[in-house]
């Protein structure tokens, strides 16, 4: 039988809108009678963490950790990601996906499909990223996104990251299909809003999947429907 309090990791499937807290909360409220929490009749708390933030409009892999293995958690942080998506070109947002509506508008009647792979290209390999303004990134001991939505701006750093795969597998202008191979820390949004300026134009990011966080993969993972289940079955 499962043993939260010893510790699980647990794959799941993050449903769109969600938040990754949200998840994690749920997860909680579901196993606290599990069980495996249960002492003479007595709960007892356990860790619960996840390894990896994605946004409220991504969805994917989400690695779930209780108990024991919470302390795993940088370790799976600090692993690989790959991520499929799409761009929309000629057009930006303030936050670099749907969050935000829309506030600039680019050409685009001079794109090609040789001029978006060779775009895609010069991102390959290790570069400097600026993350978005709407992050949980801290400037000062406040949250990038709290500045953000105050109306205010700030500076933001440009840290290294790498990126090992970049391939455009659909083009269906204004959109354009991806997938991703990249290091921890690496923003999408970011990398949208890059690549449209590679292209001499805007993008933000309209869809985004997290598909692998080292060797763990979204097809291993369950919904939280799925989840629930398991718990009320005492699995």
């Amino acid at each position: 039988m499962t043993d939260y309090r010893a510790g699980e990791v647990i794959l799941i499937n993050k449903p769109f809108t969600w938040t990754s807290f949200q998840v994690v909360n749920k997860m909680k409220y579901l196993i606290k009678h599990h069980p495996s929490l249960m002492i003479d009749g007595k709960r007892v708390e356990s860790k619960i963490g996840h390894a990896g933030t994605l946004d409220p409009l991504a969805t994917g892999l989400l690695i779930v950790c209780t108990g024991k293995q919470t302390k795993n958690i940088e370790q799976y942080q600090a692993q690989e990601k790959e991520y499929t998506g799409t761009f929309h070109l000629g057009a930006t947002t303030p936050c670099y996906d749907l969050e935000k509506e829309i506030d600039a508008y680019f050409p685009t009647g001079h794109i090609t499909k040789e001029l978006i792979n060779a775009a895609a290209k010069q991102f390959i390999g290790k570069i400097q990223q600026t993350p978005p303004l709407f992050s949980a990134i801290k400037i000062g001991g406040k949250r990038a996104y709290d500045i953000a939505r105050e109306g205010k701006t700030a500076e933001m750093k440009p840290k290294e990251i790498t990126i090992t795969e970049f391939e455009i597998t659909r083009i269906a202008m204004p959109e354009v299909d991806f997938r991703v191979v990249c290091s921890k820390g690496t923003y999408i949004r970011s990398l949208a809003f890059d690549f449209g300026l590679a292209l001499n134009s805007g993008a933000h990011l309209t869809a985004l999947c997290r598909t692998r966080i080292g060797s763990y993969k979204l097809e291993d993972s369950m919904s939280i429907e799925a989840f629930e289940k398991a718990v009320l079955e005492n699995k």
